[in-house]
């Protein structure tokens, strides 16, 4: 590893720490396309053929190294996941960015349905725990990070971390209906792609910790009743593969909070050089503000 000073971290940066990662893989970095900038820049490469996620930051190298070891576990299981392509040893780490290529699923584009989201995370919540620990579930560390960072007004980010204090009091005292586990951490119809065969896979493994089973649920949830993402239709579809509602549990509105928070951080790390994310960002924190409607947040 070699060390740099540190510079904004954008789809330029992300794509030369990427080619470097190639070579040291043995990868061919043949036709890089960039698929989306959050905590990791993901691209595409050959074609789809592999995907490579580069991480925003040194402080990512211990979860990434943790998503390698649960896609190894997940591996052993036969459970449907993202599976790591044989390369050099992986993570790769470039100036201190975490570097990791998986092997691509058809075009990434098509999503599995809701009723095999809710299978497929049944069968995780099911499988006997991992052999190696997996750090307790804490929504708020990476909110701290996130605002320390962000280009984004000071108003913004005093009004984010006095919600974020005010929610983690409320999240303290919670009482979960369903057991502590293995959480994927992200579940969301993003992170569950068809392969080639039509065969629904979970990705983005990099999040895996343990906590109650209810975050994995709320996603999903909230994209059907606050964001109008799923139908009612395709919830009820996601609740039967699973087998638990999570909008009738007493703690429901105080996660989804929570996760909103979450989605407004996620992109305010954009928000210095990708003027769409800034507009979006402050669009977010007023509805966030008034308690007006979320119906109108554009994906990301």
């Amino acid at each position: 590893m070699t060390t740099t000073e540190r510079t904004e971290f954008d789809a330029g940066a992300a794509r030369v720490i990427l080619r470097k990662a190639c070579e040291v893989a043995g990868v061919d970095p043949d036709g890089i396309e960039m698929l989306r900038l959050g905590d990791h820049a993901v691209f595409r490469i050959d074609g789809g053929r592999i995907v490579s996620r580069v991480g925003r930051s040194p402080d990512r190298v211990p979860s990434v190294q943790r998503e390698v070891a649960v896609a190894e576990w997940l591996s052993a299981e036969g459970y449907p996941a993202a599976r790591l392509v044989t390369a050099a040893e992986q993570p790769v780490v470039i100036q201190g960015h975490p570097v990791t290529f998986w092997e691509g699923l058809a075009d990434g584009e098509t999503y599995a349905s809701t009723g095999e989201m809710g299978e497929l995370l049944r069968r995780l919540h099911q499988l006997d725990a991992p052999n190696f620990s997996l750090p307790p579930l804490r929504p708020f560390d990476r909110v701290t990070q996130r605002l320390n960072r962000a280009a984004i007004p000071d108003a913004t980010r005093t009004f984010l971390r006095s919600l974020a204090d005010d929610l983690e009091g409320e999240y303290g005292g919670l009482r979960f209906a369903l057991p502590v586990g293995h959480l994927h951490g992200d579940f969301n119809v993003g992170n569950v792609l068809h392969d080639g065969s039509g065969n629904p896979k979970v990705i983005d493994l990099d999040g895996f910790v343990t906590g109650p089973r209810e975050w994995d649920l709320m996603q999903t949830a909230m994209y059907y009743d606050s964001f109008g993402w799923h139908t009612e239709a395709e919830y009820a579809d996601f609740v039967a593969g699973y087998g638990f509602d999570v909008r009738g549990w007493s703690g429901y509105s105080v996660l989804r909070s929570i996760r909103e928070l979450l989605m407004v951080t996620w992109l305010s790390q954009n928000a210095g050089t990708d003027p769409r994310a800034a507009e979006e960002v402050e669009k977010r924190v007023e509805s966030l503000r008034s308690g007006g409607s979320r119906r109108d947040w554009a994906p990301f």
